[in-house]
């Protein structure tokens, strides 16, 4: 079980750096929605983005970095429901630290 925590978190611009604030994501039945980059950050060594959509129904998203072959980042969905979990919590520790001593 990999241990997810705020001080083991590095903000990373590597999406950014690549592509902009923005980024194109093609769904499985080949439809391209654009998506703003909201947040890049590692935990242990594994890239992840917090990327929202620019459409009316724009809903957050949080996919893994990875580096394809020739040395660009890409992103993958995230298909362990407990790493997927983790990380948005991480994210919204990160995000609203305060929340608990509210």
């Amino acid at each position: 079980m990999t241990e997810y925590s705020a001080d083991r978190t590095v903000w990373t611009s590597k999406l950014k750096e690549a592509y902009g604030e923005t980024v194109e994501l093609e769904d499985e039945r080949g439809k391209s929605s654009v998506y703003h980059i909201d947040a890049e950050f590692e935990v242990n060594g594994r890239g992840y983005a917090v990327l929202t959509g620019t459409g009316k129904l724009a809903e957050q998203e949080i996919l893994r970095i990875v580096t394809s072959p020739d040395g660009l980042p890409e992103l993958e969905s995230i298909d362990d429901d407990e790493e997927w979990e983790d990380i948005s919590e991480l994210y919204d520790e990160l995000t609203f630290p305060d929340d608990d001593e509210v």
